[in-house]
């Protein structure tokens, strides 16, 4: 029986067996975190530095836009080291500051995605009273609310996890070190309090996820009453990305937690955990700008500025 105290390193879950594939999924990682950046810092320069961006939509994006780059820069680094030098190891302090900075990043992440959905009920439901319910106040609160509340949840994920003896060795199935595959290495029995952490967590995500399913109730019953197909159209177009982002948010962290025992095998289970924290974070800037006629001018300003500047 080993023991938390005499553990200094944990083994990481090996991405290939081979070296042409460590240098594979090494250029994989390095190609979706360099998209990730460059996607979501842009994003963030045209939205702070673009003063008709100055909305609560954007204001949220940004905050969005910033979970995003907390997540991708706290997994894919060491994945990328460890591709590269074919290795597995992460210190036990890595591991605790890299298991506090995810569930940082995407508590923040869940928050404001449904804070992004009450100013998308308030712009369309309570139109008339949008600047009074959302103001630069209202909003400067929500977001230190959404962060100050991950903040909490992961310090005490991670403050309880890391307290637990571990029985079961140090490899674990996982490519960064998150709560279940600690969990999986503590003693039997010790670990019910952290269950019961997380069972608490859980009631939380439920409780945004059906806030988020009645605004868009609310929403699409509001945009369908709307008389001109135009303003139909804006009303979905503003929406849809969003939509977007909570569906490849919640479906690929819902199928990689949840997904039934049966069908789990090593290459499904890599391929699942790569899509709920690495990928996301690439995509939701591509999918926001896709649809928001704003956002693509404010970034094509941005850049022609840049190049210009150089």
């Amino acid at each position: 029986m080993s023991n938390s105290s005499s553990i200094s390193h944990f083994l990481l879950l090996a991405l290939a067996d081979t070296r042409q594939l460590q240098l594979l999924y090494f250029c994989l990682f390095l190609g979706i975190s360099l998209a990730a950046l460059l996607g979501n810092g842009l994003i963030i320069s045209a939205v702070a530095c673009g003063h008709h961006l100055h909305t609560p939509m954007f204001f949220f994006l940004l905050n969005l836009a910033l979970s995003d780059l907390g997540s991708i820069c706290t997994t894919v680094p060491k994945a990328m080291h460890n591709s590269l030098w074919g290795t597995r190891n992460i210190s036990y302090k890595g591991c605790a500051a890299q298991l506090f900075f995810f569930m940082f990043s995407i508590s923040a992440e869940y928050f404001l995605l449904t804070i992004m959905c009450y100013d998308r009920y308030v712009s369309i439901c309570k139109a008339l009273h949008y600047g009074t319910l959302l103001g630069s106040r209202a909003c400067a609160h929500m977001a230190a609310a959404a962060w100050a509340s991950a903040f909490l949840i992961a310090l005490l994920h991670t403050a309880n996890t890391f307290s637990l003896p571990l029985c079961h060795g140090n490899a674990l199935g996982q490519f960064f070190c998150e709560v279940p595959q600690i969990l999986k290495l503590s003693c039997y029995k010790s670990h019910l309090r952290e269950l019961g952490f997380l069972v608490v967590s859980g009631c939380i995500a439920f409780a945004c996820f059906m806030f988020i399913v009645f605004s868009y109730v609310q929403i699409f019953s509001a945009v369908l009453r709307i008389p001109s197909e135009q303003g139909r159209h804006k009303a979905f177009s503003t929406c849809l990305p969003h939509l977007a982002v909570v569906s490849l948010f919640l479906s690929t962290i819902t199928f990689a937690h949840l997904k039934p025992p049966s069908i789990s095998f090593p290459s499904l289970d890599l391929s699942v955990s790569i899509l709920y924290s690495v990928v996301p974070p690439a995509l939701n800037p591509l999918i926001y700008s896709l649809r928001n006629q704003e956002l693509k001018a404010a970034v094509r300003r941005l850049m022609t500025g840049c190049f210009q500047g150089h």
